[in-house]
Order: C-alpha cells, then structure tokens, then sequence
C-alpha cells in the first residue's frame, strides 16, 4: 500500500524571523498559528493562509545572526511555492494596496492565471487560477 498524505508543509529557513513573519501575516495575510519564542527569541514559526501551511525557521541563533544579511541562498531563488486562488485579480489588488511588487497577473500556455511574489528571502510564491 502507498504512503497517503493529506498536504504537504514546506520549512523555509529565513534570515530575519520576525521580518518574515511580520512580511506574511502583514503584506500577504497568512494567521500566525504557533510559534517558537523561548526567551523572547523567535526561532520558528507556523503559517496559515486558507488551507495552506507553511513554516519559517530561523537560520540563525539570535547571537550568530550576521549584522549584515548575506545574498540569499542560491536554492532559495529555485524555490517556488504555488497556491490555489480562487481570483488572481484581487490578490493582485491587495498586493498592490500594500505596495507588494508582483509579477503579473499573467495566463501561461498551460492557461492558468498566475500572480507571483518574492518574500524577503528570495523565495518565490504563486497565486494561480485556471484561466
């Protein structure tokens, strides 16, 4: 008998947590559901937005943390997580209501419409609908 699985969570790994927990919940409007703070410290986090999950973990301990951020991961730019949307067009309107920099709408060949993003990471998210 095969595996069987419901979803599938992706872990990003992020320079800056709160950055990037405030950049999600803020700019894109995913809820944060848990997180781990010891001592004050952010060091990961659980994301919702619809029925999507994702994680964010630090990629440094606070007190290793570089004071300037490194160029992002090369893996980071092949990275694309794409999300179902039921409608592109007002996606698109909020992103730009928050002064998020997107590329499209857009319909590809393979007639989805599709809206892309980049976080402060370098990672790349998709909002697609069929076309």
């Amino acid at each position: 008998m095969p595996i069987q699985s419901r979803r599938a969570t992706p872990l990003f790994q992020v320079f800056d947590m709160r950055r990037s927990v405030e950049w999600y919940r803020d700019m894109l409007g995913f809820e944060v559901v848990q997180t781990h703070e010891p001592d004050g410290h952010l060091y990961w986090a659980m994301l919702r937005l619809g029925d999507a999950t994702l994680m964010l973990n630090a990629q440094y301990e606070d007190e290793d943390r570089p004071a300037q951020e490194p160029p992002s991961s090369p893996g980071h730019r092949d990275v694309t997580l794409y999300f179902d949307c039921p409608d592109v067009d007002a996606a698109h309107k909020h992103l730009g209501a928050k002064d998020v920099k997107s590329s499209g709408p857009k319909v590809t060949y393979y007639k989805m419409k599709q809206l892309t993003v980049t976080d402060p990471d370098g990672y790349q998210l998709c909002f697609q609908q069929p076309a």
